[in-house]
């Protein structure tokens, strides 16, 4: 589904690389983990995955296209949905309508469809008194929910997290994990989070340790 050949990423100069050479394939329904030390080049290839950022050098299709001949902004809009740390909501709306904005603005094809969206919020465990609420009204571990829901209403067919969890306890966070194999496997999308908790990368399908400028795969 994802194929990534030869990539290479750096600031000032190639010799300075975060990594080089990288080839790695990610397939639909199956959940991965990017772990490594802080400042290795998790987030930055990540961001690479998601379309935020260009490659120094190599490339990254998605299903034998590659991400820059479909463009950019259009590869962010219709193929990839992002979840933050932070969460990114929309502050000023309630969880049932962040996910409506999602849907209308990706073109999802239950966009408009509010039982719907409520459903999937609803099997997130978000009650229909929370799901009208201010997002900010809502505790971090429910915000993270409704970020992932938000994934979950769109169609793309690539998700990629940001240590979705880095915020969260230990039962939030394995309920979020959770969450995330049950959009790999139910929804067959493919999921790539990147973490720095070993508990959550060994939940995950397979695991890649970013070390020495390389990925290598985790026993």
């Amino acid at each position: 589904m994802l194929k990534v050949t030869d990539l290479g990423y750096w600031y000032d100069r190639q010799a300075n690389s975060l990594f080089e050479h990288v080839n790695l394939n990610f397939e639909s329904g199956t959940s991965y983990a990017i772990v490594g030390q802080s400042g290795s080049g998790k987030t930055t290839f990540l961001s690479l995955l998601a379309g935020l950022d260009k490659p120094r050098a190599g490339k990254i299709e998605i299903n034998g296209e590659p991400i820059n001949e479909l463009g950019l902004t259009t590869y962010r809009r219709s193929q990839v949905a992002i979840v933050f740390q932070s969460y990114n909501l929309l502050t000023y709306m309630s969880p049932l309508n962040n996910l409506m904005t999602a849907m209308a603005i990706t073109n999802a094809k239950h966009r408009g469809d509010r039982d719907y969206a409520r459903s999937v919020l609803r099997k997130l465990g978000l009650s229909d008194q929370q799901m009208t609420k201010n997002v900010q009204r809502l505790s971090g571990g429910q915000q993270q929910r409704v970020a992932i829901a938000r994934t979950m209403v769109c169609d793309a067919p690539l998700v990629v997290a940001d240590e979705p969890t880095g915020n969260l306890d230990e039962t939030n966070t394995k309920d979020v994990i959770a969450q995330f194999q049950k959009i790999a496997h139910e929804q067959h999308k493919c999921v790539i989070i990147v973490t720095h908790e070993p508990d959550v990368a060994a939940a995950c399908d397979h695991a890649y340790r970013l070390a020495e400028h390389q990925f290598k795969k985790e026993a």
